[in-house]
C-alpha cells in the first residue's frame, strides 16, 4: 500500500502509528489482529522492518555491523547472520567489499539498499517505508526500485510506503491511499486507477485525486 498527498498530510505520522512511534488521540491501532500493547514496543517492532527518509544509518558502524545489529542484538548464530547477509546483498546488489566500509564512504543509493538490507535482516512481516527514495537522483531511484520488486518477488511481504510521487506510487503499490489534511479522502486499488485514468499523467492524477475526483 502507497500512502500519497502533499506534505504536511499527515502521511509520515500515520505511518509512525504503525509500529508505536506515535500514538493516535482516539481510537486504536490494530497490528497483527490486535491493539497493540504500548508496553511491549521493542517486542513488537522486531516483526516490523522500518526504512526512511536518509537511510538513519548509524555513522560510527560500519556496513557490516549496521546491517547485522539487530540480529547481533538477537543473538543469532555466527553461521546464521551470515547466510542472512550474503541473501540480502544478492538481493539489493551490493558487494561484500563494502562491508567493511563505513555509510559515508558510499553513495546516496548505496546507503539506502544498505539502509532496506538493516529493515529486512530480521526477516519481518511488515515493511515500512517512510519516503525512502526521496533524496537520490531519478536514474539511481529507479535502480532501487526495480530491486525492491525483486525483493518482493523473492520474499513477499506486506508494505506500507509514504511517497509524495505518485508515479513511485503506481510502480510499487498494489493498493493507494490517497491523504488531505489528516485524513483519508481515496483508498483504491492500482488497477482500478490505471483503467479509469490510463491517460492522465501520474502526478496529475494526484492533483485530481486530492481536488475530489469521483473513483
Amino acid at each position: 500500500t502507497a500512502i500519497v498527498g502533499k506534505s504536511g498530510c499527515g502521511k509520515s505520522s500515520l505511518l509512525k502509528m504503525c509500529n508505536g512511534l506515535s500514538r493516535p488521540d482516539s481510537g486504536k491501532v490494530i497490528l497483527f489482529g490486535q491493539a497493540i500493547d504500548y508496553g511491549k514496543l521493542p517486542v513488537i517492532r522486531e516483526r516490523i522492518g522500518y526504512a526512511l527518509q536518509g537511510t538513519g544509518l548509524f555513522p560510527h558502524l560500519t556496513i557490516r555491523d549496521n546491517i547485522t545489529l539487530l540480529a547481533n542484538i538477537k543473538k543469532w548464530s555466527a553461521e546464521d547472520i551470515s547466510q542472512r547477509l550474503d541473501q540480502l546483498l544478492a538481493l539489493m546488489q551490493l558487494q561484500t567489499s563494502q562491508l567493511a566500509q563505513y555509510p559515508y564512504e558510499l553513495s546516496g543509493g548505496q546507503q539506502q539498499r544498505v539502509g532496506l538490507c538493516r529493515a529486512m535482516m530480521l526477516k519481518p512481516e511488515i515493511l515500512l517505508l517512510d519516503e525512502p527514495f526521496a533524496a537520490i537522483d531519478p536514474l539511481t531511484r529507479m535502480d532501487i526500485h526495480n530491486q525492491l520488486l525483486l525483493l518482493h518477488q523473492s520474499e513477499p511481504i506486506t508494505t506500507v510506503l509514504v511517497t509524495h510521487d505518485m508515479q513511485e506510487a503506481l510502480l510499487l503499490a498494489d493498493q493507494i491511499v490517497v491523504m488531505d489534511s489528516g485524513k483519508i479522502i481515496h483508498h483504491v486499488s492500482k488497477n482500478r486507477l490505471l483503467e479509469d485514468y490510463s491517460t492522465v499523467e501520474p502526478n496529475q492524477l494526484l492533483l485530481s485525486l486530492m481536488s475530489g475526483a469521483v473513483i
